[in-house]
This record gives structure tokens, sequence and C-alpha cells, in this order.
């Protein structure tokens, strides 16, 4: 895998400030960052957080940040229409961090993820992607086990509904897979939708799924890439470890160095 695609969350660091959990990054091999988008990494209060700092720091320590992973858009289906609006302004100051940062994407999320809304939350993705779509920024729902996120035919459906090439689906086939469906179906359907992408690995074999080591798992990386560049994604890949058997700072690498083989 080419390196200059390849980031890594902060997902793992959730639970350290900002700076210390790009600072651990940044001591890997990891260029490229995935910042949690909640505190204490990346909040879009601005009395919590300072977009600017945060650039500053990571151009010191020679890092990007690629993704924001927001959550941004889970309103969108609140009954009130005052704070679907706040929403929305909420959704507008993530994407100019996202521009501020230099990301190519940020995640958002798909109201609750319950289908019955799944027509509701199509007018304000509408309005979001038409705000992003001049700024560059890709919007991508992460592949969970929701209603519309785990479900590809509804998430492809919410995908052409909202028909902007700004928006789709933050893929992550190891989320398919241990919510109990088939990932590599799921890829076959979202085709250009794919917005941004997560890698990590689990094993369906024992009573429940078990998170692995990247490459350990059921996850067939090289057959999901083939299919990703085959299909023209130009965006990057995530490691995303979230194992507790090593600390981020002894596992990192060795995730960089396994996605660089796949």
């Amino acid at each position: 895998m080419d390196p200059k695609r390849i980031s890594t969350c902060t997902f793992a660091l959730r639970e350290r400030p900002w700076r210390e959990a790009i600072a651990v990054i940044a001591a890997t091999p990891f260029r490229k960052v995935d910042l949690l988008g909640r505190h204490p990494h990346l909040s879009l209060d601005p009395t919590e957080c300072d977009p600017e700092a945060i650039a500053r720091e990571a151009e010191r320590l020679g890092l990007s940040i690629a993704n924001l992973g927001t959550y941004c858009g889970r309103a969108f289906a609140d009954d009130d229409p005052v704070v679907r609006r706040r929403e929305l302004e909420g959704m507008k100051r993530a994407i100019d961090i996202a521009v501020r940062l230099g990301s190519r994407s940020i995640r958002v999320a798909p109201g609750q993820d319950d289908v019955a809304t799944l027509d509701d939350l199509v007018p304000w993705f509408i309005e979001s992607a038409a705000y992003a779509a001049p700024r560059g920024i890709r919007l991508g729902f992460e592949t969970h086990g929701g209603g519309i996120s785990g479900d590809a035919e509804r998430a492809r459906e919410i995908c052409r509904k909202v028909g902007s090439p700004y928006f789709g689906v933050l893929y992550d086939p190891c989320n398919i897979h241990t919510h109990g469906a088939d990932y590599k179906a799921a890829l076959d359907l979202f085709g250009e939708h794919i917005m941004h992408v997560h890698y990590k690995d689990a094993t369906l074999s024992g009573l429940k799924p078990e998170l692995t080591m990247l490459g350990e798992g059921d996850i067939d990386f090289s057959w999901v890439t083939r299919q990703l560049e085959t299909s023209g994604y130009e965006g990057d890949y995530a490691a995303e470890y979230e194992m507790h058997t090593e600390t981020p700072e002894a596992a990192l690498p060795k995730w960089y160095e396994a996605m660089l083989a796949i």
C-alpha cells in the first residue's frame, strides 16, 4: 500500500489530550491522522478546542489531519426544526475546520441510524453536501450496525437520494463483518459512494467477535484494497487500532508495517 495514503485513528488514545495523542502518533511511522471528533481531541465548541492550535502543532510534528471523526448529523432526525438547524450549523463548522486542517473528509452520523427517518434526513444532508462540495470536503457515515449504516441497501439508498459525490459511506469492512453482514457484498453495493475507509480486523471463530492484529482475522484486506482501487477510490486507508493487548505506542508501528504489506 502507498504510504502516502495510510493514516491512523486517534481513537485508541481517546482518553488522552489531543496534544499527547498526536505526539504519540508522530513518534511512529504514521504521518497522517484521523482525529476523533469529540473532546479531548476535536470539539466543535470553540471554548473547548482551538483548531488553529491543532493545525500548528500537527505541522510542527510533521503530521497532516486526513479525516475528522465527528458525529455531525445525529440531530437531523430531531422533531424540533430549531435543533435540526442548529445541527446544520455544527456540520458547517466541522466542514470549515476540515478545510483549515487540510482534511479530505469528515465522518457524519445518519441521524439516530433509524431507517424510519431516512427520508427525513435526506434534505439536511443535501444541504450539508452542497456546503461541503465547493470546499472539497467529503461526508461519510461509518458502517456500524444501525438501521441505515448496518444495512448496505439502505445505506446505498440514502446516498442515492442525497445524490452528491461529496456524501456517502465511511467503509469499515470489520464493522460490517462483526455485525453479521457480508462486507464484500456491501463493498460491491457502495461503489462510488465510499468517501473514506477504516481498517481493523476481527475473527468470528469464538462465541463473540474478537478483535485481532491486522491480517490475523477474517478480513481479506488484499481483496478489499484491490476492489477499492479498481472502483476509483482515491482516499486514504485509516488503521483503527482498538485492542487493549498493547499500548498504542507499542502497537501502532506494527500496524503501520501491516498496512504497508497489504
